[in-house]
């Protein structure tokens, strides 16, 4: 069945990012957010499902149809933040629901506890906290991010002679997906290109970044969150490894069958999430 999706671009302050609109224009307005290396389109298959949102699936920075930061800047977790918060103020929207995925699900939290008085509900998958390290090891980190920050200049990115093998190649990512889910993925992230093709995406997002936070550091984020918040696990993904760390965690939580795009890999999955989150949202 297909779906009306209004596509808009947000022209910022500081860069112009592009968006996928879905629901009603009266509905809860929700702002989306993918993880690393996708974009809008890992939304493409939930959204449609959610009943009474008004959904603005963001391309992050950096990512599918969305403008690159400028020469010099890095794409740390609190730009995306500082990213959603202009959209909003683009849209009028003094308080706005999250829904996040994997690294999405990371810059949720980060604007949910930073500013916790904007946010309404916190919808997310597969991601919680950004990954974290000791305080002692903060220089050599910061060295290693730096020095891989200067040989990127002679790094290109793999170009591939037919859409088939880009899309095979996002099956076989540091993430495996569907092949359904790579069609998803590459139709938004693949440009033609001298030779065949390659991805929008911006070389840095590959970079190590600088500054991790401690635990303490990332809890804090967590402990300061007032709205509803709903985590789904999936059951094969990456959170389903740290029982200790899901433990600690005030959220409400659901842990679903599927891997770490269960929302996008397949249609039995996209209406598992979907559930959840219609009954998630539906709380008056």
């Amino acid at each position: 069945m297909s779906h009306v999706v209004e596509e808009v671009r947000l022209s910022l302050p500081h860069i112009e990012l592009a968006a996928h609109l879905f629901g009603p224009e009266d509905g809860l307005p929700v702002i989306a957010l993918h993880g690393w290396l996708d974009n809008a389109n890992s939304f493409a298959r939930l959204a449609p499902k959610l009943k009474g949102l008004r959904i603005i699936a963001l391309d992050m920075a950096g990512h599918g149809h969305s403008g690159h930061r400028p020469a010099g800047a890095g794409y740390a977790m609190w730009d995306y933040a500082h990213d959603v918060l202009q959209v909003a103020e683009q849209l009028g929207l003094k308080r706005f629901a999250l829904m996040g995925h994997s690294m999405g699900a990371i810059a949720s939290l980060i604007i949910a506890g930073s500013l916790p008085e904007r946010v309404t509900h916190l919808a997310l998958i597969d991601g919680i906290i950004p990954p974290t390290d000791k305080g002692e090891n903060a220089a050599e980190r910061m060295g290693m991010a730096l020095q891989a920050q200067l040989d990127l200049r002679e790094k290109s990115k793999p170009v591939y002679n037919t859409l088939d093998r880009a899309i095979e190649a996002r099956m076989k990512g540091l993430v495996a997906v569907s092949r359904e889910a790579a069609e998803l993925l590459a139709q938004r992230g693949l440009m033609p290109v001298p030779g065949g093709y390659t991805w929008r995406t911006d070389n840095r997002l590959t970079l190590p970044s600088p500054l991790r936070l401690t635990t303490e550091q990332a809890m804090a984020f967590v402990q300061r969150v007032s709205c509803p918040a709903l985590l789904v696990v999936a059951a094969d993904g990456m959170l389903a490894k740290h029982p200790e760390l899901l433990e600690r965690l005030p959220f409400s939580r659901e842990q679903l069958p599927g891997g770490h795009h269960l929302h996008l890999n397949d249609e039995s999955g996209a209406d598992l999430v979907a559930d959840c989150f219609n009954r998630f949202f539906a709380v008056p």
